[in-house]
């Protein structure tokens, strides 16, 4: 697999995401949509490390360690899943207050 391979995959996922972030109504579904969308971006951190730039110092500034986006994807996945643990904590607390998922029926915060 290439970098074109890479930014395609990407693409195509963040494209489901966002299909399903803008067209589903339950909650759940849109974290899950949310999270196809942050998987494609790190997929782009993986790939532009991988295949981003040239294999030894010809003066580009823009050049990174190969290892850096992978080290980089590792802390964003730590992090986005203590994010969604969060998130679904508060969806759970959400369903037990107004017995419902629908993010329609959520417009309003207040009591």
């Amino acid at each position: 697999m290439n970098l074109m391979g890479c930014l395609v995959l990407s693409v195509a996922l963040f494209a489901i995401g966002a299909f399903g972030l803008l067209t589903r109504r339950n909650i759940i579904a849109a974290l899950l949509s949310l999270e196809l969308m942050v998987n494609a971006a790190l997929i782009n951190f993986v790939g532009f490390s991988r295949f981003g730039g040239p294999s030894t110092g010809s003066g580009t500034a823009w050049h990174m360690d190969s290892q850096a986006g992978s080290l980089f994807v590792l802390f964003a996945v730590a992090v986005t899943a203590a994010e969604m643990a969060l998130a679904l904590a508060i969806v759970i607390a959400l369903y037990r207050q107004r017995k419902s998922l629908d993010l329609r029926e959520l417009d309003s915060l207040h009591g």
